[in-house]
């Protein structure tokens, strides 16, 4: 069955390209091969043909960033609403969206001051899988290891494909500001943290300023 567009998928369509700008080309151009279909609440979906071509065109790079569509094929376009303490970079351009970095600055905790950037890569079956997360920052905390491997809950068990990247950010940066002794990567940290916090406290320190912390260097993130 083919869709035939009508009057007010036309208008829904001008109305998100005057919200999306010419940020975003790539979403542009798969818009106008897309038919809308208004449903209850202002909401819209597509044709079943469509959702299957937005989901083959890199959906990664369209679901992430803009939300263009759900689990249950609703279009929801909306930008991203970072923490103030973080910031979004597309180190391969804005026409690569499924891959990303985010940098968190805490303002509070044992890590207020330091800089730590994640990297994002998004699976071609998301929203149904979690983005593969990584902190590209070595870093002296209990929930995330030497390697920048991150232990957090929504991005293993708890994932659901109601969750977005917004979800994560604010994830992390929890982390920074409530570190977790009781499900550690970095066993040594999470043991310090619990027996000891002062002393935490400073190996942190001496990590994010640049040094060694036992063994291992840390390099300057301040």
């Amino acid at each position: 069955m083919k869709w035939v567009e009508n009057h007010e998928d036309s208008r829904f369509k001008s109305r998100q390209r005057q919200n999306i700008g010419e940020l975003f080309p790539s979403v542009l151009a798969l818009m106008d091969k897309v038919t809308f279909i208004p449903i209850a609440d202002g909401r819209f979906r597509t044709a079943v043909e469509d959702l299957k071509r937005i989901r083959s065109v890199k959906p990664g790079s369209i679901a992430d960033v803009l939300r263009c569509w759900n689990m249950d094929g609703y279009v929801n376009i909306s930008e991203l609403n970072l923490p103030k303490t973080c910031s979004i970079s597309f180190p391969n351009g804005k026409d690569d969206l499924m891959n990303f970095e985010v940098t968190i600055r805490p303002d509070e905790g044992y890590y207020m001051g330091g800089t730590f950037t994640f990297s994002f890569s998004i699976s071609p079956i998301y929203p149904h899988e979690a983005p593969k997360v990584k902190c590209k920052t070595k870093v002296y905390h209990p929930n995330i290891d030497l390697e920048g491997n991150v232990c957090l809950n929504i991005l293993r068990e708890d994932w659901k494909p109601v969750l977005n990247i917004n979800t994560i950010i604010y994830g992390l940066y929890h982390l920074f500001t409530e570190p977790n002794h009781e499900d550690p990567l970095n066993h040594d940290a999470a043991a310090v943290l619990r027996d000891n916090p002062k002393m935490f406290e400073s190996n942190v320190r001496r990590a994010m300023h640049g040094g060694y912390v036992g063994q291992t260097f840390f390099t300057r993130c301040m």
